[in-house]
């Protein structure tokens, strides 16, 4: 063993070996902070207005099977193996074939953590300073806010998994706990009931229009799953793990979302705690909430750039985080759109990994520079999800990347 070699807790390039696996807790603690995204809680806010309560609960329960499925496999296969999404990647779509999913998941998840921050930022300028904020008038402080959380937020990012898991230790309790007394006093404060707080609104969505918001809020983010979940203690550990996690967090926000709606006509729980009068307790729960998923994307963001250009996972993490902040604004102005339309071409890349895992399992396999067969159906997959508006946007792009991805495989062989 060469003792200069420097030793990397992140496993950048190589398997998580057994001194690097985190306790259930910690893995649960990290796996649940990555759900708490404010974004999600503008699709609570879609749910309550087009569904009643039960339908609501059923869109949920539907969704989050379809999260569960996708993402259970993804956690499996990288608690299993040990290895990032990027190194999975390189298996699957060859070491050069690889640049692909990891310049996609890099660039989504970069322009999310500059979004991230500018949804704190904002509403922090706007209801701490009392500045007027709009597309065409922004004031100098806003930009400060940015910077400043963009800077702590890379930091963390920037000392990998041991800082996210520390982070998500603060950060999760103190979300769930404010968050579920927020919606709690909410809901009593109201005129009515839940139930019955529900039932206005539109109700023009259906329940299978509203799963279909439920897993394309998360889909995407998901597909990252292998880079957190590989620390876990064993497959089945990482399986469970993920699962419950996903479906907890995301079932949160998405409560968290809908009861802000419907009592007080706000995004998200942030504006539930103002209405509440708990104005400092507000900031905290907006800034640890975007907090978590800023530095689960800033994390994976760094891991993709890593395999692509070769240069330390830190160095790529600070670079990501540098263009995000200074972007932030920008993006969250006029790219939200954008990113939305990109998420949908991420769920092709990670039901390719999932399948040539398991089709190859234990198997000896020649090292590509391309599998054509792979950028073919992530292209395909990617180009119906974002064209096809029947059923779901990212089923569809799965299904169609694993055909052609079959396709290929068959030919390949024969």
């Amino acid at each position: 063993m060469n003792s200069n070699k420097i030793f990397d807790a992140d496993y950048t390039t190589s398997a998580v070996d057994k001194a690097g696996r985190k306790s259930n807790l910690s893995m649960f603690m990290v796996m649940l902070g990555f759900t708490f995204f404010s974004a999600s809680m503008w699709v609570g806010q879609q749910l309550a207005n087009g569904l009643n309560w039960s339908e609501f609960l059923w869109a949920l329960f539907l969704g989050g099977l379809i999260l569960a499925a996708y993402t259970g496999a993804l956690g499996w296969i990288g608690a299993e193996s040990g290895l990032t999404l990027d190194m999975l990647a390189r298996r699957s779509f060859g070491t050069k074939g690889s640049w692909l999913p990891s310049a996609m998941i890099s660039f989504t998840q970069t322009g999310w953590f500059g979004v991230g921050l500018a949804m704190f930022a904002i509403p922090v300028a706007k209801e701490f300073l009392g500045l007027e904020v709009e597309p065409d008038n922004m004031p100098l402080e806003s930009y400060l806010l940015v910077a400043i959380a963009g800077i702590l937020m890379t930091s963390t990012a920037y000392y990998g998994i041991r800082s996210l898991t520390i982070v998500s230790y603060i950060a999760v309790p103190a979300v769930a706990v404010l968050g579920t007394i927020a919606m709690i006093l909410a809901i009593r404060n109201g005129d009515t009931g839940l139930v019955e707080q529900f039932s206005q609104g539109t109700k023009d969505l259906g329940v299978i229009a509203g799963a279909g918001l439920v897993v394309g809020s998360f889909v995407s983010g998901g597909t990252a799953t292998p880079n957190f979940s590989r620390f876990a203690k064993n497959g089945k550990a990482g399986l469970l793990i993920t699962v419950v996690a996903f479906f907890l967090g995301n079932s949160l926000m998405f409560l968290f979302g809908a009861v802000s709606s419907i009592y007080v006509g706000g995004n998200d729980i942030f504006e539930v705690m103002l209405n509440l009068n708990l104005f400092y307790l507000a900031i905290l729960v907006l800034g640890l909430n975007i907090w978590t998923t800023n530095d689960n994307a800033l994390y994976t963001a760094g891991l993709g750039l890593s395999n692509i250009f070769g240069f330390p996972k830190k160095a790529m993490v600070f670079v990501s985080g540098t263009i995000g902040t200074l972007a932030a604004i920008w993006l969250y102005w006029n790219f939200c759109d954008w990113l939305n339309i990109l998420n949908a071409t991420l769920p092709p890349v990670g039901i390719i990994l999932v399948l040539h895992y398991f089709v190859n399992k234990g198997k000896v396999m020649e090292e590509k520079v391309v599998d054509w067969s792979a950028i073919v159906g992530v292209v395909a997959g990617a180009v119906v999800a974002n064209l096809v508006h029947w059923g779901f946007a990212s089923i569809n792009g799965m299904a169609v990347a694993a055909l052609c991805w079959g396709i290929g495989q068959f030919i390949q062989k024969n």
